[in-house]
């Protein structure tokens, strides 16, 4: 796994959990402590994250402020994207799939 991929599920892990501790995303993708801690690094520069230093390990979430993530899908626009998503290219249902991903409310 690239180092982009590793990337890229890290953020879908966030943007799933809100939060996860740096030990457990290091064992789900079969690295060091010290990669998962380099990758947040590099993510911050574009989320906004906040990384916790704690006794047993420290983590990684996803601030909600700054707009992201403060803002959510209506129902319409929800389905008016679930419905675009059948009839466009496969490239443009991962973008549309992603932003179905970022911006609806999220289920707790």
């Amino acid at each position: 796994m690239s180092a982009a991929e590793r990337r890229e599920l890290i953020m879908a892990t966030l943007r799933r959990q809100h939060k996860a501790k740096i030990s457990i995303l290091a064992a789900a993708f079969d690295c060091s402590e010290r990669t998962i801690l380099r990758d947040i690094e590099v993510l911050s520069k574009s989320f906004p994250l906040i990384t916790k230093h704690g006794r047993y390990g420290g983590g990684v979430e996803m601030a909600e402020t700054n707009g992201f993530k403060s803002k959510a899908l209506s129902p319409e626009q929800i389905l008016a994207l679930r419905t675009a998503m059948k009839v466009v290219d496969p490239q443009t249902r991962l973008a549309l799939s992603t932003v179905l991903d970022d911006f609806s409310p999220r289920r707790g």
